[in-house]
């Protein structure tokens, strides 16, 4: 008889990849990147362990954002007082920042969120300061 295999906390290894956003749509690269953050692309995934990958997004300032998303698009902040909403377009932030938002909204909701987002790792231009890890480049589909 088979039994589902459930991959313990010492059995989680982290890799390193890079990816170059260079005229890649923000939507598919945020979708294939929380797929790696999240490691449900390993064929030993498991729910509860955060057992995806470290992710370093370069040339971020080069990646397009289709339609009129540069000008329509709009990211809300509140301060929880009267008057306190703030209203940004996406013309007016960093590519970056646009990017790590739609990462962070395509990843799930719960208590792995925040260590996943620390394992991304956004720079607008070619050069970054992880490569004594090594990562391995790969492209998105």
């Amino acid at each position: 008889m088979l039994k589902t295999y459930s991959k313990k906390a010492g059995e989680v290894e982290h890799k390193w990849i890079i990816i170059d956003a260079s005229e890649i749509p923000v939507g598919r690269l945020a979708t294939f990147v929380s797929m790696r953050l999240t490691g449900k692309y390993q064929p030993s995934f498991t729910p509860h362990m955060d057992s995806g990958d470290h992710v370093v997004i370069i040339n971020a300032d080069k990646s397009a954002l289709t339609g009129n998303k540069e000008a329509d698009k709009k990211y809300y902040s509140y301060s929880g007082y009267h008057g306190g909403i703030k209203e940004r377009v996406a013309g007016e932030i960093s590519r970056a920042e646009v990017i790590a938002n739609a990462v962070k909204g395509m990843l799930p909701k719960n208590k792995l969120q925040p260590e996943r987002m620390k394992r991304l790792h956004v720079f607008a231009g070619a050069e970054h300061e992880h490569a004594a890890q090594k990562p391995v480049e790969v492209k998105v589909k």
